[in-house]
């Protein structure tokens, strides 16, 4: 497909002013979605994100009209996320897409937590995301998309059944989910809104405004707020600034307080192990997938090599409980 030119034609119907699209370009990341950048050349800057011809979505990732749907009601409420411009209909010639104004600020997790250029916004950061939560959890379900809902119990059973079916046979993983089991909490007494991947890598900074973007919204559900939280915490998503535990740049009183103090610390470190639990199965999973010859991108690889780091995470957590 040939999206720059399917792009060109649809820039009247982003933009009144616009007669064409100019400076189309795929943004790296992304295993089953594309995310292009382009320009309106009456200068509005946009992004495009699509499902490939063909590409089959992951089993609980929504679809993308249903994403931008829910950006859409993210914004209403108050929280920071791109404005959706156009949810693409088939005459669009682009598939399964819709089209958002591009924020400009910086995605890339390590940048974020080491340079000066983020030293002023970082000892707020921490206290920001629990006040953008809060507001993503209080938006009203009635009437959204369809959502599954999940639990505690019912994600580290499933993630257990994913174990199992690859046949692998890792102690502390098999541990940490005897352990999680054990201390497993109760479901919240109302499900919300939960975005499914908050996390340092997923949100849009600025070096001077702060967090301006909530991004990646394929894997929202219906669940405990205490998800989003922990993982967020989860040490992976520090890159390599692990005395910092939410982000690699702020502290849990911080995210708690600015979540309004109504979940206690507890319940985020229980999400927070099952997160790194669970990111160690996803990681097991891409190395099987490279090794198999599924892909045998050097991504998957190397992905796959990061099984290891979370174990490290799960050892300390089960001795530090």
């Amino acid at each position: 497909m040939d999206v720059a030119a399917a792009l060109d034609r649809l820039a009247p119907r982003l933009s009144p002013a616009a007669t064409g699209a100019k400076n189309a370009h795929r943004l790296s990341g992304g295993a089953s979605l594309e995310t292009w950048a382009f320009d309106l050349d009456d200068g509005t800057p946009l992004i495009l994100r699509r499902r490939p011809d063909g590409a089959l979505p992951r089993d609980t990732a929504l679809p993308l009209a249903s994403e931008a749907a829910l950006i859409r009601a993210a914004n209403a409420a108050g929280a920071p996320t791109p404005s959706v411009v156009r949810v693409c209909e088939p005459g669009d010639g682009l598939g399964e897409a819709y089209v958002m104004r591009r924020l400009e600020g910086e995605t890339l997790g390590r940048r974020i937590v080491r340079d000066e250029a983020f030293a002023d916004v970082r000892p707020g950061l921490a206290r920001r995301c629990g006040e953008v939560l809060a507001r993503i959890h209080a938006i009203p379900t009635q009437g959204s998309p369809p959502l599954a809902t999940s639990d505690a119990r019912g994600e580290l059973a499933r993630y257990e059944g994913l174990y199992r079916q690859m046949g692998a046979q890792r102690p502390i993983l098999e541990a940490a989910f005897r352990w999680l089991e054990s201390i497993a909490p109760p479901p919240p007494e109302r499900p919300v809104l939960v975005h499914g991947d908050f996390r340092n890598g997923n949100l849009m900074i600025h070096p001077q405004r702060g967090l301006i973007g909530v991004l990646d919204w394929e894997l929202a559900h219906l669940g405990d707020p205490a998800e989003d939280l922990g993982w967020m915490c989860v040490n992976s998503w520090r890159f390599g600034e692990w005395r910092k535990p939410v982000g690699g740049f702020g502290d849990y009183a911080d995210l708690l307080a600015g979540h309004g103090g109504d979940i206690s610390l507890e319940r985020v470190q229980f999400w927070q192990a099952l997160g790194s639990l669970k990111w160690g199965v996803m990681c097991l999973m891409m190395y099987q997938s490279f090794a198999a010859g599924a892909d045998r991108s050097i991504e998957r690889a190397m992905i796959g090599r990061r099984t290891s780091e979370t174990e490290i995470d799960l050892v300390a957590l089960m001795e530090a409980a």
